[in-house]
């Protein structure tokens, strides 16, 4: 499968949700598969927080394949044979669409807490604006949890022409105070961190050693993330072998993972851009900008497919269960998915195995 990071450059204003405006900017993208002559058989994947353009496949050089490798390629759930999928990075990203250290034109210093804060709806705004950059007025099928799950919701309320299909995973109709919560954990970590600076540090200045307060947030989000039983299952009371019990910083196995994880990623994530996809998690309601959540609901035309999994504590299934219920009153389409599992929020990234048929089936029924 060919890869290739393409960037689409914007000279037009993008009318932000705040009231404010950007101008200029850019969207780092992927594509996968090829156009139809009718260019009707497009499928945006939109990806969550810690995420990239980069969806699926290796390119040179790499260990590890896209972060939803398993589920899109040549006979897989989402068939890069029949469907041409686009992957975007969101805008405020670190990895190549335009974020706070990026350059505040027409200066060539970064933006960073210049950067205006973003939205859900901001960011599938810019995504549309790619889309018809491309010569795409109509999607398929969008697709994405989490985050991405949340940027599928608001395609469906905002553009309920847009897309045929939505297929939602792990997602919410608005942030709750528990998962804010969490988030504050970070947030506060990395503005207390003495070497952010209040934003004013260089670009790149973490690449080697990384920002121990986005260090410590991420081990908060980690926790978030899996559940007690996918913890009990992969670490249980484990104690690292050269660690003695009685040292003070000795570290259970699950200590150590968090370390380990949590201090590569500072390395490659940029706090500035984490700090405002977080605010952008946090401000997420479908319901903003119209009279009620009702409201927001009864605009969806398209084939909804929601998925939830039973150990999320991060977006409850209830959450998910909500809007399918809404759309049952309203005889909207709309099927509903609680998939049984003990991994957590993160099995949309790794039990693809419980819930791949789904979006194939979905996905099937709409050609």
């Amino acid at each position: 499968m060919k890869l290739e990071t393409k960037i689409e450059y914007f000279t037009t204003p993008l009318y932000l949700e705040s009231g404010r405006i950007l101008e200029p900017y850019q969207i780092a993208y992927e594509t996968y598969g090829e156009l139809n002559h009718d260019a009707s058989n497009v499928i945006l994947v939109c990806h969550a927080l810690s995420g990239s353009h980069h969806a699926a496949g290796l390119y040179e050089g790499d260990r590890k394949a896209g972060w939803w490798d398993e589920l899109i390629g040549d006979g897989k759930a989402i068939d890069t044979q029949k469907y041409c999928v686009i992957s975007t990075n969101v805008i405020g990203s670190c990895f190549g669409s335009t974020g706070p250290m990026s350059s505040n034109y027409p200066s060539d210093k970064p933006y960073r807490l210049k950067f205006p804060v973003l939205t859900i709806k901001d960011m599938i705004k810019a995504q549309k604006q790619l889309l018809s950059n491309l010569g795409i007025y109509h999607v398929k099928a969008i697709v994405g949890g989490s985050m991405g799950g949340m940027q599928a919701l608001q395609f469906a309320v905002d553009y309920p022409n847009f897309a045929e299909q939505i297929i939602s995973l792990a997602a919410t109709y608005a942030t709750q105070p528990w998962t804010i919560a969490f988030n504050k954990v970070a947030m506060e970590a990395i503005r207390r961190d003495p070497r952010f600076d209040n934003g004013q540090y260089e670009k790149d200045a973490f690449i080697e050693e990384g920002l121990d307060g986005l260090a410590i947030g991420r081990i908060a989000g980690h926790i978030s993330y899996l559940s007690p039983e996918s913890m009990n299952d992969k670490f249980g009371r484990n104690y690292v072998n050269n660690d003695g019990l009685f040292e003070l910083f000795g570290r259970y196995e699950v200590e150590r993972y968090m370390e380990y994880n949590t201090s590569n990623f500072s390395k490659l994530f940029d706090p500035m851009s984490y700090l405002y996809i977080v605010k952008a998690i946090n401000t997420f309601n479908l319901s903003r900008g119209y009279d009620s959540l009702y409201d927001a609901i009864i605009r969806i035309k398209a084939k909804m497919t929601l998925i939830s999994f039973s150990s999320d504590y991060l977006f409850f299934p209830k959450e998910m269960e909500h809007i399918h219920y809404m759309m049952q009153r309203n005889e909207q389409n709309s099927k509903y998915f609680e998939i049984d599992s003990n991994y957590g929020h993160d099995a949309f990234l790794v039990e693809l195995d419980k819930f791949d048929y789904i979006i194939k089936q979905a996905l099937e029924e709409s050609n």
